[in-house]
Formats: C-alpha cells, sequence, structure tokens
C-alpha cells in the first residue's frame, strides 16, 4: 500500500485591501494551492476573499470558514468560537492528510490580529506550515494618512479597542506614537480615553484603508454611528509634527493669502481639470457645502470647512477672512461650474466689499451639470440653449416664469437646474404646463440624475409625459426646441438625443 504524503499548510496574508498591495509570493502560492481557505460571516461574503479573487483560478477547492456570531457580546462566545475553530481546523486536516496543499487567506498579516493564528496554533505541531507574512493594515493605514508613525528613538504601540477605557487612556497617555485596532462597537470607548489622555485632537481616523471605500479624517469628527470594524485609530509621530511645523515656522512670511473658487465638476476625479485639481492640492484650507467636500481626499496637511448649502454668503466671508486674516491659500470648492448657479458670484458679491479690496479671488471652471448631462445622450445642446433655475428661493416665481415664457417663444434648448426639492414639490408641473403652451407634447426632455455619481440615472422622456415625481435637486432637465430630435439608434437603452447646428 503506498502512503500519501501530507499536504503543506500556507498562512497566507493579503495585506489591509487593495489587490496590487498582495506580496508577489502569496499570489504564487494562492494561484498554485489545490485548497483555499478563508473566514466569512454568516451573510457568506468575505473580505479575504475578495482581495484574493484576481489571483485564484477554476477548479480549486473553497473551504468557507463561516463564523457563528459576529460579536463578542454573548455569554459563551469564547466557548462557542473555540469549538467552530476546532471543527474548521479538522476539515483543513482532512485535505492535508489527501496530500492536498492548503492555503488560507488572511487580511493584513497572518500573525498580527490575524484569524489565520487559530489554524496556525492547532495545525502546525502536526502539518509542514509555511507563514507568508503581508501589509499590516496599520502599515496601510499610515500609508493612507501620508504621516510617519514613528520616527528616531519613538515607541510605537499598538492596542485593541476592546480594552478598557482606563487601561487605553493610561496606555496612550505613555507613548509616543499609537494604534488602536478593533474599533467598530469599540470607537467611542477609544474615543473617549483619547480625550482622557489629552491625545484627542492628534488622533486620526482611517478607514478601509487602501480599499475603494477608504476614508480618513480627524477623529475628532467622525460619528460613531458610522464606524466598522475595519478601521483604525492612528497617532503619528509627534517628532515628525513638531519639525514639520518647525519648518514651516521657517518659511517667510505670507503677507495675504489668497481665495480660489473651484468648480469640481458634476462628480469624482475624472470630471475635475488638472488645473483645478492643482487649486485643490494647493489649498491650505478648503471650504464649502459638505457633500462636496466629501468628493477630495483628506489631507492631513490641510483644513476642512464643512458648512450646509444655504449659508453662502456666510461661507464667503469665511473663506476671505482666512486668506486675509491668516494669509491662507483658501480654495472653495462648487459642484459642476463655480459660475453656474454656484459658488463664484456669491464670494464675488462678498468680496466687493471695501474691506475685502487687498484679498485675491480667483475662478477656476469646471464641468456643468448641462454639459454632463448632455453629453449622456448626444448633444441636446448643439444649437442655441439657456440655462435657468427653477428655485425661487432668491428669486420671485413669476420672474423664472417670465423668463421661461421667453425661452419657450424663442425657441430655445432650455437647459433646468433646481427643478424641485422636498420643499419645491409643485414648480416641475407649472414649468411643464407652461412650456406646452409653446412646444409640441412629444418634445424630447432629458432627465439626468447624479450624472458620473453612483445613483447615475438618465431617461428621455415626452415633454408631455415629464412626471414631476421623478424629479429631485440631483436632477437635471434638457427641453428640447422645435428642431430637437430623439432617435433609437439600437445601441443602448438611451435614445440619441441631438439639436441640428442648422436652423430652417
Amino acid at each position: 500500500m503506498t502512503s500519501v504524503e501530507i499536504g503543506r499548510l500556507y498562512g497566507v496574508g493579503l495585506g489591509p485591501g487593495d489587490p496590487e498591495l498582495v506580496t508577489v509570493k502569496a499570489a504564487r502560492l494562492i494561484e498554485a494551492a489545490p485548497v483555499v481557505a478563508f473566514h466569512s460571516a454568516r451573510h457568506g461574503r468575505s473580505i479575504a476573499r475578495s482581495i484574493a479573487e484576481p489571483y485564484l483560478r477554476a477548479g480549486q477547492i473553497e473551504e468557507a470558514l463561516v463564523y457563528p456570531v459576529t460579536t463578542e457580546a454573548i455569554a459563551d462566545y469564547r466557548t462557542v468560537i473555540e469549538e467552530h475553530y476546532d471543527a474548521w481546523a479538522a476539515r483543513l486536516a482532512a485535505h492535508l492528510d489527501a496530500g492536498r496543499d492548503v492555503v488560507v487567506l488572511c487580511e493584513g498579516d497572518p500573525l498580527f490580529y490575524g484569524s489565520y493564528m487559530h489554524m496556525h496554533k492547532r495545525l502546525a505541531h502536526t502539518y509542514p506550515t509555511e507563514v507568508v507574512p503581508g501589509v499590516t493594515s496599520v502599515s496601510g493605514a499610515s500609508a493612507v494618512l501620508g504621516r510617519p508613525l514613528v520616527e528616531r528613538d519613538e515607541i510605537l504601540t499598538v492596542l485593541p479597542g476592546t480594552l478598557p477605557a482606563d487601561v487605553l487612556a493610561e496606555r496612550l497617555a505613555a507613548t509616543d506614537s499609537a494604534a488602536v485596532m478593533k474599533l467598530g462597537r469599540t470607537f467611542t470607548t477609544v474615543r473617549d480615553a483619547l480625550e482622557r489622555a489629552g491625545r484627542l485632537q492628534d488622533a486620526w481616523y482611517v478607514e478601509r484603508a487602501t480599499t475603494a471605500r477608504e476614508r480618513v479624517a480627524p477623529l475628532s469628527t467622525v460619528d460613531p454611528a458610522d464606524v466598522p470594524y475595519f478601521s483604525i485609530a492612528l497617532l503619528p509621530s509627534r517628532v515628525h509634527e513638531e519639525t514639520a511645523s518647525a519648518l514651516r515656522a521657517a518659511e517667510p512670511a505670507v503677507a495675504a493669502g489668497e481665495v480660489v473658487v473651484v468648480g469640481l465638476g458634476p462628480a469624482g476625479r475624472d470630471w475635475l481639470t488638472p488645473e483645478a485639481l492643482a487649486a485643490v492640492e494647493a489649498a491650505d484650507d478648503l471650504v464649502g457645502y459638505g457633500p462636496y467636500l466629501d468628493r477630495i481626499p483628506a489631507n492631513p496637511r490641510q483644513r476642512r470647512h464643512a458648512s450646509d448649502n444655504k449659508v453662502e454668503a456666510e461661507r464667503a466671508e469665511f473663506a476671505l477672512a482666512l486668506a486675509k486674516d491668516g494669509g491662507r491659500r483658501v480654495a472653495v470648492v462648487s459642484s459642476g461650474d463655480p459660475g453656474v448657479f454656484a459658488m463664484a458670484a456669491a464670494v464675488l458679491e462678498v468680496a466687493a466689499e471695501p474691506r475685502w479690496k487687498d484679498v485675491p479671488v480667483r475662478v477656476l471652471p469646471g464641468l456643468t451639470a448641462a454639459q454632463a448631462v448632455a453629453s449622456r445622450v448626444g448633444a441636446p445642446l448643439g444649437h442655441d440653449f439657456c440655462v435657468l433655475s427653477l428655485s425661487d428661493r432668491l428669486k420671485p416665481w413669476d420672474v423664472i416664469a417670465a423668463r421661461l415664457e421667453a425661452a419657450a417663444g424663442a425657441d430655445l434648448v432650455i437647459a433646468i437646474y433646481n427643478p424641485g426639492s422636498k420643499s419645491r414639490t409643485w414648480q416641475v408641473e407649472a414649468a411643464r404646463d407652461l412650456l406646452l403652451r409653446h412646444r409640441s407634447p412629444d418634445t424630447p426632455v432629458v432627465l439626468g440624475r447624479d450624472v458620473g455619481g453612483s445613483g447615475e440615472r438618465v431617461r428621455v422622456v415626452r415633454l408631455a409625459e415629464l412626471d414631476p415625481a421623478e424629479v429631485d435637486m440631483r436632477t437635471l432637465l434638457i427641453v428640447g426646441s422645435s428642431q430637437t430630435r430623439a432617435l433609437d439608434r439600437g445601441d443602448s437603452g438611451t435614445p440619441v438625443v441631438f439639436t441640428p447646428r442648422r436652423y430652417p
């Protein structure tokens, strides 16, 4: 009878989340392994598997090690989970006994708070074993933050957020730098401990580092309700900050700053011009409506000042004061183009006051929402058009109606901003009925919502079928002229809409 050579166990670190941070060795072992094991929650999704997916191949045996519970907030958690570790180890041992190598996937580093270590303790003394280190979540978070954790003779302390608050506070007060793991439910305890240690203002929050859902923010600004388990609190190097501050202090004093009003385009970085991006990156302070500021990755060097969307004048005055009194380079960010129903006019209106005459103000254009929506269907703005807003917050409805009437009578294509909101529910219907007095019921109307964003939706309807219930503040309407055409070319679900350049 021929004996079977036993398989080899590999604990493979995957790094903090970006599949490109998986080591060459880890990728090779994952692809070659007959058996790949990974932990997952009861819903079946596995973060470890999602990171390793580019390196998996067809025909591999996958062993999902499903946690029976996801929280320690039950009386017999340790007993329950240890029983499952034993059962999982037995499953993997069966493969190893049959001569099949087993790769156990682990986020971060397998032996740094890694889930793999529980298999290692149960199997490494029986089977040939190799641990492949990975980039730790602490290293990933530090890289994303862009600050060193330790420098020269500093001491780094790594703490689990599950420690009691008084123990956390004592350790945080005594160390130079720190990383606190396992936030989630423990976030409030960790924040309170940082405050008690006098370190809260130095602390940074990093969530899902190196992934598409990455988030960086001063820890004091984070809402505890939004904190997942895969997040870290960091206290970066004190030496680094002291050196950087000294270098900044040695720079020549700036007599006065400037305000740059920047158009971010309709959505993320792909819609941002290089000129606008350079201005945002060079700024000392970023000022704007909260959701627009959220489009810009956090930079620890910069200060961010978010405000509500109904305080444009106050926002402008605040930006001008930062530039004048603090010599700061201030970027006031605006969606789309700042000169189209946005912040450029608000800033310049306030800057016209004599007290701000020495503060330079520049305006950098951005791609407008009208252009973005038009591009999704073709060229509805191919001939003469006008742009107007249906919001009656800053001008009365009779003025809006008169302008609509004039544009409709002139047979212009009309791009309509701010058509509706939770508090303005009747204007779209009124505008539609007014336009129908001048336009055919078959006139194409383009409805573009959140173009470029995750909730993008573009539809083309007849003017007579325009439903106000489909319209909100994130929707832009383009109403065609008598010459605008909508054609179904069969290559997409949305008709092509264009307005010919020649007018009969």
